[in-house]
């Protein structure tokens, strides 16, 4: 389900998290990517009332993360399957649950692992520079802001939404250079 506002500004997080940021909609995402296709399935997996469940598969549909694909014509029923631009969310998904595992786990136990169906290996995420295949974190990597988005940080700054007291807000946009780990 679309989140109103944000998913109209300049950037890409922000746009992304626009379409799939609320919590409902990524624990569908992850019920899709852990194997669940039907409605009562993701009911029970997630804890989503019929309503906000019916309205986040809409929301995915419309954005066409996922498609239906009915299963059953009397009554009519549908499955639900991702699609290329849903599976392309898989390094999100993933990301999310090797940083859940690492800081916000139960008792250091990963509820999930996550395996190459070729060799067996645990699989992981990696960030990795493009042009000499080095591992990158945010200390190693620098940002240089598009014109749109240079503008739009501008333009944000310079409307300033009445800080909370004690709060500074920058008129100068911030974000361009290296990145503050």
């Amino acid at each position: 389900m679309p989140v109103s506002g944000i998913g109209k500004q300049t950037c890409s997080v922000a746009r992304t998290v626009g379409l799939i940021g609320d919590p409902w909609t990524l624990m569908v995402l992850r019920e899709l990517f852990l194997g669940s296709r039907r409605f009562d399935e993701f009911q029970v997996y997630t804890g989503a009332s019929p309503h906000l469940l019916s309205v986040r598969l809409r929301g995915l549909v419309e954005t066409q993360i996922v498609e239906r694909r009915a299963y059953q014509q009397k009554p009519l029923r549908y499955e639900y399957h991702l699609t290329e631009k849903g599976i392309a969310l898989w390094p999100v998904i993933t990301a999310m649950r090797e940083w859940g595992d690492r800081w916000n786990g139960v008792k250091g136990v990963a509820p999930a692992k996550i395996t190459h169906r070729q060799c067996g290996g645990t699989t992981r995420v990696r960030h990795e520079c493009a042009s000499c295949g080095e591992t990158v974190d945010p200390r190693g990597v620098a940002v240089a802001l598009s014109r749109a988005a240079t503008s739009e940080r501008r333009r944000l700054a310079e409307r300033g939404t009445r800080p909370s007291a004690g709060v500074r807000v920058r008129r100068k946009p911030a974000g361009a250079g290296k990145i503050a780990p």
